[in-house]
C-alpha cells in the first residue's frame, strides 16, 4: 500500500478548508495506472469548486491536471507503460496529490520536447486555448480577436496562438502591469479594462472594426461590453467567469447587437474521447514545439502551502501560470 499526501476538502468555504493529508493508496485497479506526480497545474475552475460556487460530493479532492511519471499499471493497460512520462487534464477531481491512481485512457504520454512542469501547467490552459482557436471559432488571418483577461494563464495562450494564425489579437487586463504581460503575450494592443471607456479604446487601436470573435472569461464585468466589442455575425465566446456569473441576459440583445452568436463552451467535452484527446493533445504539443505556445510559469509553490496558492489567485496577484510541485 502506498502512503499518498492529498489535498482535502470536508466543507465548501474559504481557502482554509483545504488540508493536506496523508491517505493509503492501494495499487492501480484494472485500466488503472498509479502516477508519481512531479509537477501539478492550477486553473481558476479549482477555487469555484473548493468555494461551493460549483459543488461536488464530500470530501472530494481538488484538482484537475498534473505531470508524473507511471509507476505501475493495473490490469489490461496497454496505452501506457512503467517509466512513461504522462499528463493529464481530466482524470477526475484530485490532481492536488503527490502520487494518485487515473483511469489510463485519461493519459497522454509526453514527447521529449516538453518537459513535466510545461505539461502541468499548459495541459489544461493550453487544451482550452486549442479548441477555442481551433474548434469553437477556428482563427483565421486578417481576424480581429479580442481576449479578456490576456495576461491570466489560458488568456496568454490564447493571445500566442491566435497571434500566430495570423489575427490581428486585442487583449484585455485589469492593470497598466497585466496589459503589459499581455502585450509580451502576443497582444497587438492591450487595453485596461477596469477604466471607464475601454470599448471605445478597442475601437480606436482596431480602426473602428469590430471583432470577429471575443474570448470571454471574465463574465459579469465585462460581458456586455463584449457585444459591443462584436462585428456583426460575430460570435462571443464566454467560457469562464472569473468576475461572476451573467445574469439576467435577455436573448434578444444578440439581434440588436448585430444578430450575435453566443456559446458557452467546456474544455472536457472537446476532449472527451481518449482518442481525441491524444490528437488535440499532438496539436498543442506541436504548438509548444514550434514556439505558437509559450511556457510562462508566473509563481512556483510547493503541495502544503496550497492555501495561500488560492488565497493569491483569488486576489488577482498572480499572472501567468501557476505551478504546484508535491
Amino acid at each position: 500500500m502506498t502512503q499518498a499526501r492529498v489535498v482535502e476538502v470536508t466543507e465548501f468555504g474559504a481557502p482554509e478548508v483545504m488540508k493536506v493529508v496523508t491517505k493509503d493508496l492501494p495499487p492501480p485497479a484494472a485500466g488503472e495506472a498509479q502516477i508519481r506526480q512531479t509537477a501539478i497545474g492550477f486553473n481558476y475552475l479549482d477555487i469555484s469548486q473548493r468555494g461551493g460556487a460549483m459543488p461536488l460530493p464530500l470530501p472530494t479532492g481538488i484538482g484537475h491536471e498534473a505531470a508524473g511519471v507511471v509507476e505501475a499499471v493495473g490490469e489490461g493497460v496497454t496505452d501506457v507503460r512503467v517509466g512513461d512520462r504522462v499528463a493529464y487534464m481530466n482524470a477526475g477531481i484530485g490532481a492536488y496529490a503527490d502520487v494518485r491512481n487515473v483511469a489510463a485512457g485519461k493519459l497522454v504520454v509526453l514527447p521529449a520536447s516538453v518537459s513535466d512542469e510545461a505539461a502541468a501547467t499548459l495541459i489544461f490552459k493550453g487544451m482550452t486555448a486549442q479548441y477555442l482557436v481551433k474548434k469553437t471559432h477556428p482563427v483565421q488571418p486578417g481576424d480581429i480577436v479580442l481576449v479578456h483577461s490576456a495576461a491570466g494563464g489560458v488568456g496568454q495562450i490564447l493571445s500566442s496562438w491566435a497571434k500566430a494564425l495570423g489575427a490581428t489579437v486585442v487583449g484585455t487586463a485589469s492593470t497598466p502591469e497585466k496589459c503589459a504581460i499581455a502585450r509580451k503575450a502576443g497582444c497587438d494592443f492591450a487595453i485596461d479594462y477596469s477604466k471607464p471607456g475601454w470599448v471605445e479604446e478597442f475601437l480606436q487601436v482596431t480602426g473602428g472594426r469590430k471583432a470577429r470573435v471575443v474570448y470571454d472569461a471574465v463574465g459579469k464585468d465585462t460581458f456586455y461590453q463584449s457585444l459591443d466589442c462584436t462585428a456583426p455575425f460575430g460570435l462571443v465566446v464566454l467560457y469562464g467567469a472569473a468576475s461572476g456569473p451573467v445574469k439576467d441576459f435577455e436573448p434578444e440583445l444578440l439581434n440588436k447587437k448585430g444578430c450575435l452568436f453566443l456559446t458557452r463552451p467546456s474544455v472536457f467535452p472537446h476532449n472527451a474521447d481518449p482518442a481525441t484527446f491524444r490528437a488535440n493533445a499532438a496539436d498543442l504539443f506541436d504548438a509548444i514545439a514550434t514556439g505558437k505556445v509559450k511556457v510562462d510559469i508566473g509563481q512556483r509553490f510547493k503541495l502544503e502551502d496550497i492555501v495561500k496558492v488560492h488565497q493569491q489567485v483569488k486576489g488577482r496577484a498572480t499572472t501567468g501560470a501557476v505551478l504546484i510541485t508535491p
